[in-house]
């Protein structure tokens, strides 16, 4: 049982309750109801896992391996503009390690780190699938691909307005 103060809304228990009739076992439940908190929690929080590891009914642990393997679950509270850059092979080739320093000269942080305005947060990611197209950074919902200073320096300006 959590001890935290975070629950679920009425209309939220029963989505979750729909879905478990879906899914034939409740850790198959696991990533709609992380997809669920995350839309409404609008990030996942320690205090979040928990709630959905006893919705789920497994530990916390289990729940934070999920969040934290996958990229697309925000574990920090949201800022306005989260940039992943991929640091695969494919992209590394292309050009990737000196579009995220220059990201980082930019903005003055080290991937891992975000703005002290919270408007920016720098993440250097394995692997965007855009191997053919690299480098490839995503920012919030949207791909950027064949990457070049000239179109990170434009991107960062129209941002920053």
């Amino acid at each position: 049982m959590t001890h935290s103060m975070t629950r679920w809304s009425a209309a939220r228990t029963e989505e979750i309750e729909a879905l478990r009739r879906r899914y034939p076992t409740d850790h198959a439940l696991l990533l709609p109801v992380l997809w669920i908190a995350q839309r409404d929690f609008g990030w996942i929080s320690h205090d979040v896992m928990e709630l959905v590891a006893e919705t789920c009914r497994t530990s916390p642990a289990h729940v934070y391996s999920l969040a934290t393997f996958y990229t697309m679950f925000e574990l920090e509270k949201p800022i306005r503009y989260h940039i992943q850059v991929c640091n695969n092979l494919s992209c590394s080739l292309c050009g990737s390690e000196g579009i995220l320093a220059h990201i980082e000269k930019r903005l003055g942080i080290r991937a891992g780190e975000a703005t002290a305005d919270g408007r920016f947060r720098l993440t250097a990611v394995e692997c965007l699938a855009s191997c053919g197209t690299g480098p490839a950074m995503q920012v919030n919902d949207a791909y950027y691909e064949k990457l070049t200073l000239e179109k990170v320096d434009a991107l960062l300006e129209e941002w920053m307005k």
